[in-house]
């Protein structure tokens, strides 16, 4: 039976050396940039025509248009219209790279710790600053719980500054791991398909099965790290 992971192994594509650093464009990074240049196609030609009757891939534009725009706009509110371009590219850009990993002899970079924990961080590093910006010295009151006692403040600022702290962690593992341990489990049934030859009928329905539950994984986690990221905005902006 095949590796079930070597699926997540990194392979150069084309060698770039700069010196003794190693610039090279990998299999990750080609998956990246088709994820970007799918989206930038489907937005671009999708909305071309700009019907008064729309056709089906203009309707599907609009559809993530008025999803992300109503997202924001309950969780953040009328503030957090600024910020609309970003989330929406953010949504986009996760689930295309989520629904692409799941093409044949694709590869999922979202499965990857090191890119998610990378969008995490911009995501953090952007809502941080958007508080400072907004707020200046008063953002960091948003450490300071209402209601506390004074005796308690020694205790529950460490603790809110470490949940604060945590936050690109967990919103990284929460999407790597749940498309890690998607493909993974469909390369191990795939597996099963081949070795056991016609008694392999079971293990393909199950991997069949499990190519529809990924493909509902890929939205719900594109979603996920979509309105978490906009309940950090909201926190930011808001302060509670």
């Amino acid at each position: 039976m095949a590796d079930p992971l070597h699926q997540f192994e990194i392979h150069p594509v084309v060698h770039i050396p700069l010196g003794e650093v190693n610039a090279s464009l990998t299999n990750s990074g080609v998956a990246m940039l088709a994820a970007t240049v799918a989206v930038t196609l489907f937005m671009t030609l999708s909305m071309r025509g700009r019907a008064l009757v729309p056709g089906r891939w203009q309707s599907l534009a609009e559809l993530a248009y008025e999803f992300i725009g109503n997202m924001v706009r309950d969780n953040v509110g009328k503030e957090g219209r600024p910020y609309f371009p970003f989330v929406l590219s953010l949504f986009m850009f996760v689930l295309f790279g989520n629904l692409l990993g799941l093409l044949p002899y694709s590869f999922t970079f979202t499965s990857h710790i090191i890119v998610t924990f990378a969008m995490a961080l911009v995501v953090f590093l952007g809502v941080t600053a958007v508080g400072i910006i907004r707020h200046g010295l008063h953002f960091f009151s948003f450490f300071v719980p209402k209601g506390v006692p004074a005796a308690m403040l020694p205790l529950m600022i460490p603790i809110e500054v470490v949940s604060y702290l945590s936050r690109p962690v967990s919103l990284s593992i929460r999407l790597f791991a749940n498309m890690m341990a998607g493909h993974t489990m469909m390369k191990v049934f795939a597996g099963f398909v081949f070795s056991l030859g016609l008694f392999g009928v079971a293990p393909l329905a199950v991997d069949v099965a499990l190519t529809a539950f990924e493909v509902m994984v890929a939205f719900l986690q594109a979603y996920v790290f979509t309105v978490l990221t906009c309940l950090y905005l909201n926190d930011t902006i808001h302060l509670h």
